[in-house]
């Protein structure tokens, strides 16, 4: 039956009380035990420092090969979309399909260049920013974009020629 008053309680947690039936050793052993657990809950941590990125951090820009390439160049090209939307390209920017951009093994990344589809004459301006194509008939990989602008989706491929582009 629980206590009901004040008067009750306080002879409870009196020494006496609670060491009965304790025998010297016992009641140290116990007071020892005691202490350490509470000095416990006073200690400090010491936990190693997490490291934190800079809120401005931004993707690092590999470098290109230190190859020269000739321009014009003339071969085949082809095409990629939508099996790398959103991924990092070689140069560290991620592909978006709906740009002008390329991928060309050699040239350096942010190089713009001039395609043109020699069969039809259409022409292209387009940004460096991925390496390949990784195939040997092949000089250059376009985006969607640039594909589209130089009517080669539906075959996939097309003869083209690269040059330097009028822009810087």
């Amino acid at each position: 039956m629980p206590p009901k008053n004040a008067k009750e309680i306080e002879p409870m947690f009196a020494t006496p009380h609670v060491l009965r039936g304790f025998s010297g050793r016992r009641s140290f052993l116990l007071a020892v035990c005691l202490g350490l657990l509470f000095s416990q809950g006073c200690a400090t941590l010491q936990r190693a420092p997490v490291p934190t990125q800079p809120e401005t951090a931004k993707p690092t820009t590999k470098e290109s090969p230190p190859v020269e390439t000739k321009l014009p160049q003339t071969g085949k090209a082809s095409w990629y979309g939508p099996q790398h939307q959103g991924k990092r390209t070689a140069s560290g920017e991620i592909f978006d399909q709906a740009l002008l951009t390329a991928a060309h093994q050699t040239l350096p990344f942010g190089t713009k260049i001039k395609v043109t589809n020699l069969a039809n004459g259409k022409s292209v301006e387009v940004k460096i920013n991925d390496r390949g194509p990784f195939t040997d008939d092949r000089i250059i990989d376009l985006s969607l974009a640039a594909a589209k602008a130089l009517e080669m989706t539906q075959t996939g491929t097309a003869t083209v020629r690269i040059e330097s582009s009028s822009d810087p």
